[in-house]
C-alpha cells in the first residue's frame, strides 16, 4: 500500500516538472535568463525587454496552446500529452512555423545579435527536430532542457560572466526534466540523452559562432 502511494506520488511529481519544463516555456526562461542575468544585456531597456518577452509569450506559448483544443476535437491528436510520434508531426510543424514568425519579427527588432541569434537557434533546433520525428521520437523536453544549458553557459563564457546560480539551477532543472521524461515512460534513455546533447550542441553552437 505505502509502495503504491510513493508510486503516485513520484508519478504526479513527473507529471508536473514535465509541465512546469515544457519546450514551450524554455523560450521564456531563456529570456529571463539573459534579462536577469549580471550582463550588458541586463540593461536593455526595460520597454524592450516586455515587448520581446510578450512577442514569445503570444507568438509560442498562448497561440500553440490555444491550437490545442482545436487539433483535439479534429482528432489530430489523442491526448495531451502526444506520446505518439506521429501525432507530434502537426504540433511540431505548427511550432516551427510560428518560431519561423517570432525569428523574423526580432532580428528586424533593434535589440544585441545574442538575442537575435538565440530566437533563431530555437526555430533551427525546432525545424531540426521536426525532421527527427519523421523518424524517430527524440525527446523534445530533452532538447529544450539541453538548449538552455547551452545558453547559460554560452552566456557565461562570452560575457565573462560566472552566473553560478543560473547555472545551478539550470543543471538541477535538466536533470528534473530527464528523470521525469524517463519515470513516464515518455521515452527511452536513448531518446532522452541524445535530445538532450542534441539540443546543447546545437543551440550551443550557433550562439558560440556569433
Amino acid at each position: 500500500m505505502e509502495n503504491n502511494k510513493t508510486e503516485v506520488i513520484l508519478t504526479k511529481t513527473a507529471k508536473a516538472i514535465s509541465i512546469a519544463f515544457h519546450p514551450l516555456f524554455m523560450p521564456l526562461y531563456g529570456l529571463i535568463i539573459i534579462f536577469s542575468a549580471p550582463t550588458l544585456f541586463g540593461y536593455l531597456p526595460p520597454n524592450v525587454k516586455r515587448i520581446l518577452f510578450f512577442i514569445v509569450l503570444i507568438n509560442n506559448v498562448l497561440l500553440p496552446i490555444s491550437l490545442l483544443p482545436y487539433l483535439r476535437y479534429r482528432n489530430h491528436i489523442t491526448s495531451w500529452s502526444m506520446e505518439n510520434r506521429k501525432e507530434r508531426m502537426l504540433p511540431l510543424f505548427i511550432a516551427t512555423i510560428l518560431y519561423a514568425a517570432t525569428s523574423y519579427i526580432i532580428i528586424r527588432y533593434p535589440v544585441p545579435v545574442f538575442i537575435k541569434t538565440f530566437i533563431a537557434g530555437i526555430f533551427i533546433v525546432s525545424l531540426s527536430v521536426t525532421a527527427i520525428n519523421l523518424w524517430w521520437k527524440i525527446s523534445i523536453h530533452s532538447v529544450a532542457a539541453g538548449s538552455i544549458a547551452a545558453l547559460v553557459l554560452v552566456l557565461s563564457i562570452k560575457m565573462n560572466s560566472t552566473l553560478l546560480w543560473p547555472l545551478l539551477i539550470v543543471i538541477l532543472g535538466s536533470g528534473l526534466t530527464l528523470s521525469a521524461r524517463l519515470k513516464l515512460n515518455a521515452h527511452s534513455p536513448l531518446e532522452v540523452w541524445t535530445g538532450f546533447l542534441f539540443g546543447y550542441a546545437g543551440l550551443g553552437l550557433l550562439l558560440w559562432l556569433i
